[in-house]
């Protein structure tokens, strides 16, 4: 199968049927073999009964539901997963994403050998309030992953097969998939600027809290890949640190008194009255749970197989 599209939706009902006949007219002038994965994320509205109505007049299109509204990263990890075409291609439900630039991002993958291929919406129809945000997101995580697209949080991408069944996208990472590729092996990331369309149905179902969670999970996802295998590296390095430093500070304030009572004799201030004392021994008990915190984790990511699971409430075709 030349390609899979992996589309996650919640409540779009509106769009799905169109999108769908724009999808299938693409696929049958360029004679590719696909199949259409809709992941319906816990939709309230009639989402779930066209995909599956559209299922049984074309068996290219599968659907998997969720119980409920699981988010982005959720529905793409298991559309992932049942994925089967050698290229995976990514996008919304919304129309906003055109499927006409499916065949150059396919050309992209296979011809150009690349891992992943990543759009880049250059002249965008929304406001303000969301593109200046979206701007400096892109900057901070250009400068923290030295990945340089232009829009990571672009829907409409292209993979390779193993590229997707390497990787894990949980949380809310799917923001980050090019940089969680990176990180795992998949160097060869390109970038194509693509048609970003005005809405014509609904509303968005993102607020302005997503740049503070993507801000949050680039973080995290900064600290995991760097440290999720080995914890101790970065608990145990910080922890020895501090109890170091915290003993060496503790050894100094004894030697001193020591040296006063033997070179000038008579009662000298105790050694707990000295205020530096209790910051060195804070130091030294900080630097020990840290040392242990990083054996603990340490022991935990050799040990842990458990994989986040989703319930899917539902299947067709």
């Amino acid at each position: 199968m030349n390609i899979s599209i992996v589309i996650p939706l919640l409540n779009e009902d509106e769009s799905i049927s169109e999108l769908t006949s724009w999808i299938e007219r693409v696929m049958a002038t360029n004679n590719f073999s696909y199949e259409i994965i809709f992941i319906d994320d816990g939709s309230t509205d009639n989402s779930w009964q066209i995909i599956c109505d559209l299922s049984k007049i074309n068996t290219n299109i599968k659907g998997l539901k969720f119980r409920r509204n699981y988010g982005k990263s959720a529905a793409l990890n298991c559309g992932f997963e049942a994925a089967k075409g050698d290229v995976i291609i990514t996008m919304d439900a919304d129309l906003q994403d055109s499927p006409d630039e499916i065949p150059e991002l396919y050309n992209m993958i296979i011809s150009q050998d690349y891992d992943i291929v990543s759009g880049w919406k250059k002249k965008r129809y929304d406001p303000i309030t969301k593109t200046l945000p979206t701007k400096l997101f892109n900057w901070a995580t250009r400068k923290m992953s030295g990945i340089y697209l232009h829009d990571f949080n672009c829907g409409l991408k292209a993979y390779k097969n193993e590229v997707i069944k390497t990787i894990e996208v949980y949380g809310e990472m799917h923001r980050y998939i090019p940089v969680i590729a990176k990180w795992t092996g998949f160097k060869k990331i390109g970038e194509k600027v693509v048609t970003h369309q005005k809405r014509k149905y609904g509303t968005t179902k993102f607020g302005i809290e997503r740049f503070t969670n993507g801000f949050l999970d680039l973080l995290s996802i900064s600290f995991v890949s760097k440290f999720g295998k080995k914890p101790m590296h970065f608990f145990g390095t910080i922890g020895t640190l501090s109890f170091i430093m915290g003993g060496g500070v503790s050894i100094w304030i004894i030697f001193e008194k020591v040296y006063q009572i033997v070179t000038s004799g008579g009662y000298k201030r105790d050694i707990t009255d000295n205020p530096l004392f209790f910051i060195a021994l804070l130091a030294m008990i900080i630097g020990t749970q840290l040392f242990l915190t990083g054996f603990l984790a340490e022991m935990i990511s050799r040990n842990s197989t458990d994989k986040n699971k989703y319930i899917i409430k539902d299947k067709c075709n």
